[in-house]
């Protein structure tokens, strides 16, 4: 098994080698694992648990006050599953998978994907708070009631920020699975969804390889960063060539942040970004 992690593309972290570690521990259980759903699932798990990282546990907070989380993944067969909006889950990947396993559809959300997830022993129910985040919601001031629209929004765009998200790439042989998870973007409006769970936007996978996208989540839906990537790699690309390229497009089109990891089906591994930092790690092989 060969695993390819990131924790995100931003600004420089705060305590990186602390942080780096949790991301070679993420790619060594991933590689551990004996089929490719289950690596990427290990691995983007341990970076869900971990309170360094914008995912399941310290995610951001929406403009309501509540925190939600995204997931989604995909195989090389083009399988897919996602599951969004969702309050209260730490392991989004796992909801995802079950949509993806255990449903006739490809993204579900909100509470509906809450109470379907809880069925097949998904944790629904965790405190996704960190003492930091709390500081950070108790500190706003001014935040406009819910039921003035036009107020928040504006509210909002003055504060709506950052671009964490976490995820894997997993290939054992000719199998190949990638995996996004996020907790969004601070302060989005409520109910917001970005690009994680957008199949071919935050995630992709072929035949040709698999890849994992992490930025500015409403431009890489617009250019659908992860399908670009894997598009790449179908034309022949290196991983590591796949994976700037596609930066590259990104940056010409949008002027805005990213970073992506790319898995090969020959187990090529490369990633990209044009954030002042994204911390990534390959195990096995």
């Amino acid at each position: 098994m060969r695993v390819i992690v990131h924790g995100g593309a931003g600004g420089p972290p705060d305590e990186p080698p602390e942080r780096q570690a949790v991301v070679d521990e993420a790619a060594a259980a991933g590689a551990a694992e004996s089929s490719v759903t289950d690596a990427a699932c290990a691995a983007v798990r341990v970076l869900e648990s971990d309170p360094r990282f914008n995912a399941g546990v310290g995610s951001v907070v929406q403009s309501d006050g509540v925190i939600r989380t995204d997931a989604g993944l995909m195989t090389d067969d083009r399988e897919a599953g996602a599951a969004c909006a969702m309050p209260g889950v730490e392991h989004a990947v796992d909801a995802a998978r079950v949509v993806k396993a255990e449903t006739p559809h490809v993204m579900l959300a909100g509470v509906h994907a809450v109470d379907l997830v809880d069925e097949f022993d998904v944790e629904t129910d965790a405190d996704l708070w960190t003492d930091d985040r709390r500081e950070a919601w108790d500190d706003l001031e001014g935040v406009p009631p819910l039921t003035e629209t036009r107020e928040q929004l504006d509210w909002i765009r003055e504060r709506f920020g950052g671009h964490d998200t976490v995820g894997a790439v997993a290939r054992d042989g000719d199998r190949l699975c990638a995996a996004t998870s996020t907790g969004g973007r601070w302060l989005a409006l409520a109910g917001r969804v970005g690009d994680v769970p957008q199949i071919g936007s935050g995630f992709y996978c072929s035949r040709a390889g698999g890849a994992s996208a992490t930025g500015a989540g409403e431009d890489i839906a617009r250019v659908t960063l992860a399908r670009r990537a894997v598009d790449h790699l179908e034309h022949g690309r290196a991983a590591e060539d796949a994976a700037e390229l596609a930066i590259e497009e990104f940056e010409d089109i949008t002027d805005s942040d990213a970073g992506v990891i790319v898995m090969r089906n020959d187990g090529d591994a490369g990633s990209a970004y044009n954030t002042e930092a994204m911390q990534t790690a390959v195990s096995g092989e």
